[in-house]
């Protein structure tokens, strides 16, 4: 009898374990566009996916957002509030929230916080037994690095707030994360009940004459929406993006559409999920920890040193015989007409045979004016790119001195939803941060995320940091070179260990 009670608890024991560890899951999304002026081209959201095991919970929450705190309209309070409510109202501790920007430009109501618990209340609502898989795959077509490595070897990155350098004195071009890492959830009878793809790409695609707009994340996930159907929910994971833009963001000879990138990458993603075969067992992880990292201690050298520049770039300025009228037609008569710019071909023939070279000097003088009034437009390009870049250095070592503090307190979490493993960061990761990292976890489906529960700006590579040629990335930073060992081993360490 005690054996066949001890067999009885036994199984009854397993039963519970067995429960308890089973996965649940519920999805759910808020529209927060806001409609209060201007024009609208499409819709951003907020999005929660809810994830419960035994007595692990999180709420994966992404935002049709530019940041979490300092830019835009999310305060820097954003991420305590939502944290406190979701634990008073749903018991979901602080370390399991995290919430991730897809950084596009798009204008969020004011009452987001509110709309952005309503989501995740509504995902939690909905746990349900569910299925989880993950597969990763390809996408080369929409983005491309926007950092130019000149001849020089300084680098200029791409800009609509500045011009680009002369062509000739372009290097090379850097690299791009083309990897598409995705996430299919399903209910246990096999509905879709979310895909969570993470990629790496500004969302900047869409000009602000457009209107409000999620940008090419948007479009991508109503594409993965529409085809899976059954109310699934997209949510999109931005990656290491900081210096990655959409392709051909500089193109003049038709307007900007983020439709036409968010239709391939939706397309491809919706590819990749149809592939991936869920499993009824999974493994919930979250991990959530902190790590000092140096704030910059360089930045007033680096604006001396931008200064310098300005004065002697200005110093180079010379006074020429023309204007920008007279250059234009300067200019389009030596492209017309090389050997004859000056007059019709019949003039220099007949000074030829009367040994006159009048119109030849005349050509010579022009264009040495030419030459000078460009290489003056170069100059002015330039400074245009050191004015801007001078300004986030002084704006950040504002910052930096007002903390009081060498260093800076970083929150990054560690997720794993059975074999996909995410880490992310506060802020603007470039694209070399997370394909080291991946390189270094040796892991498939291991991924990286920026953006994610606050904001410090970008985070740029060593290399890039003591960039002499002053691009955003590493002027518009709070930190110093070392940060990114000290990140890169952490964050290998949390994928590794999860």
């Amino acid at each position: 009898m005690l054996t066949l009670r001890f067999l009885l608890c036994l199984l009854a024991g397993l039963a519970l374990e067995t429960h308890a560890a089973e996965l649940l899951a519920g999805a759910s999304k808020v529209e927060i566009t806001d409609r209060s002026g201007g024009t609208v081209n499409d819709p951003l959201f907020t999005k929660a996916l809810v994830l419960r095991e035994g007595a692990t919970t999180l709420a994966l929450i992404t935002l049709d957002a530019v940041a979490i705190g300092e830019i835009g309209r999310i305060g820097n309070g954003f991420l305590s509030e939502i944290r406190a409510r979701l634990e008073a109202e749903l018991g979901i501790p602080p370390g399991s929230v995290v919430i991730n920007a897809s950084h596009c430009h798009g204008i969020v109501r004011a009452d987001t916080a509110d709309l952005t618990v309503r989501a995740v209340k509504e995902a939690f609502g909905r746990l349900a037994p569910a299925r989880t898989g993950t597969a990763s795959g390809e996408e080369h077509r929409i983005s491309e690095n926007r950092r130019l490595k000149m001849k020089d070897g300084s680098e200029v990155d791409m800009r609509r707030s500045y011009s680009l350098p002369n062509e000739d004195q372009i290097l090379s071009v850097g690299p791009i994360d083309s990897q598409v890492g995705v996430l299919r959830v399903e209910h246990a009878d096999g509905r879709p009940l979310a895909v969570l793809y993470n990629f790496a790409c500004h969302p900047i695609m869409n000009p602000p004459y457009r209107g409000n707009s999620a940008d090419f994340p948007g479009f991508a996930s109503k594409v993965l929406e529409d085809t899976l159907g059954g109310g699934a929910v997209a949510l999109f994971v931005q990656g290491c993006a900081g210096d990655i833009n959409p392709v051909r963001y500089k193109e003049l000879n038709q307007p900007p559409d983020a439709e036409l990138l968010g239709n391939r990458l939706g397309l491809n993603v919706h590819s990749i999920t149809r592939a991936i075969q869920t499993q009824p067992a999974s493994t919930l992880v979250v991990r959530r920890e902190t790590i000092a990292i140096p704030r910059g201690t360089d930045l007033s050298t680096r604006i001396s040193a931008i200064q310098a520049e300005q004065a002697r770039v200005v110093a180079a300025l010379k006074p020429t015989n023309i204007n920008f009228k007279s250059f234009m037609r300067l200019w389009v008569g030596q492209k017309l007409a090389p050997s004859a710019p000056s007059h019709h071909l019949q003039s220099y023939l007949h000074d030829k045979t009367t040994g006159d070279d009048l119109l030849e000097r005349f050509d010579a003088d022009n264009q040495a004016a030419l030459e000078a009034y460009q290489s003056n437009i170069a100059k002015m390009e330039q400074l245009t790119r050191l004015n801007t870049n001078l300004a986030l250095l002084k704006k950040h070592l504002a910052q930096n001195d007002a903390a009081n503090s060498a260093l800076m307190e970083v929150e990054l979490m560690g997720v794993r939803i059975g074999s996909f493993k995410l880490v992310t960061f506060p802020g603007e990761l470039t694209v070399q941060v997370g394909l080291n990292i991946k390189k270094a976890t040796n892991d498939a489906n291991a991924y990286v995320a920026g953006y994610t529960n606050g904001y410090i700006y970008y985070a740029p590579t060593l290399e890039q940091r003591k960039n002499t040629g002053y691009a955003q990335e590493d002027c518009d930073s709070l930190v110093s070179p070392e940060w990114q060992q000290i990140f890169e081993r952490k964050a290998v360490e949390i994928l590794k260990g999860l």
